[in-house]
């Protein structure tokens, strides 16, 4: 296997997409063997990565993340850069199934030769990104794509993970119900390296700027993230596909600001976090697995939801078989 490995390794950093396709599809695996392999393959893989603009796109349903995400992964590919968009579609908490529609809804830029498109389900992960959305984003890079967009699910309190996996976070608004800050939370808009005010045109327009200066003046009660960088508020069309030359330019501006040591910084406390995650990941997994908690997991669950037993206390047994030597 090591040598199928070694050779799926070489035909993602030829660019070849099925072989890209397949690798992100190992590594979103959960089979044990799958996992070892994964971890060969990007180990492989690694070297040849952290050269591409990772960005996170987030914003209210209804903000039209994909239509903007299309139109601007077609203005990026119209001055030769190669895109990848990793969009995390919601796992529906009953049937654990997802629509996996971005592809339809980014039809023009998933034909496009010098970009990429992969639909990951959630999985019923907090931060609305798949759980293996980094590994996703190091393939990639390692295939060659310079531009990395992931897209979440939507905003709410646990949906910002994605701003520690990218070099910028970007929170996509809708006109109109700026003095309600559209229900987005505090701590999204704190997050987000700048915020862009969708379908600014028609009837819209000055809806559009409206919203504009109502973001841009609360803006001023918030601490910047950064030394230097106060977030911009934008305005733009993703329907007319105007306004993308300027985003481009506040990127570029954006990573000038911080420098080249700043975001190694930045990329290498991701690493860390990434680290963490990893190993709480491991250990739920090994939890689940472990045989003295599959003998004991349904009937303290039970007790649980009789009242029979406390979830503080039912917690304590369980982990004290699992650390039971």
């Amino acid at each position: 296997m090591k040598t199928d490995i070694a050779h799926l390794a070489e035909r993602v950093r030829s660019g070849e997409r099925r072989a890209l396709a397949r690798a992100i599809t190992l590594v979103e695996s959960t089979r044990a063997d799958h996992q070892n392999d994964a971890r060969d393959l990007l180990e492989r893989l690694l070297p040849f990565t952290g050269q591409a603009v990772r960005l996170g796109i987030t914003g209210v349903p209804g903000a039209g993340k994909s239509t903007f995400i299309e139109a601007f992964g077609l203005y990026l590919v119209g001055l030769g850069h190669k895109v990848a968009v990793l969009a995390v579609d919601p796992s529906s908490p009953r049937s654990g199934g997802s629509i996996l529609g971005d592809k339809t809804r980014m039809e023009d830029l998933s034909r496009h030769p010098q970009s990429f498109i992969r639909p990951s389900p959630s999985g019923g992960s907090l931060g609305g990104v798949a759980r293996r959305t980094r590994e996703a984003m190091l393939v990639s890079e390692a295939a060659g794509f310079d531009v990395v967009i992931v897209e979440t699910v939507g905003v709410g309190q646990s949906e910002t993970a994605v701003s520690r996996m990218v070099d910028m976070f970007l929170l996509l608004l809708v006109p109109g119900g700026g003095d309600e800050l559209q229900g987005i939370k505090k701590g999204v808009v704190e997050l987000a390296e700048a915020l862009l005010v969708n379908k600014a045109d028609g009837d819209l327009a000055s809806a559009a700027e409206r919203t504009r200066r109502d973001y841009a003046n609360a803006l001023h009660l918030l601490v910047p993230a950064h030394d230097g960088w106060a977030p911009p508020v934008l305005k733009v069309s993703a329907l007319e596909g105007s306004g993308m030359d300027q985003i481009w330019s506040m990127i570029g501006q954006f990573r000038q600001t911080l420098g080249p040591d700043n975001l190694a910084r930045k990329r290498a406390l991701q690493a860390k976090d990434w680290m963490w995650q990893a190993i709480e990941d491991g250990l739920k997994e090994r939890f689940h697995a472990h045989p003295a908690i599959a003998g004991h997991l349904k009937a303290l669950e039970d007790k649980v939801l009789a009242g029979q037993a406390s979830p503080t206390a039912a917690a304590q047994e369980l982990l004290h078989l699992f650390s039971a030597r």
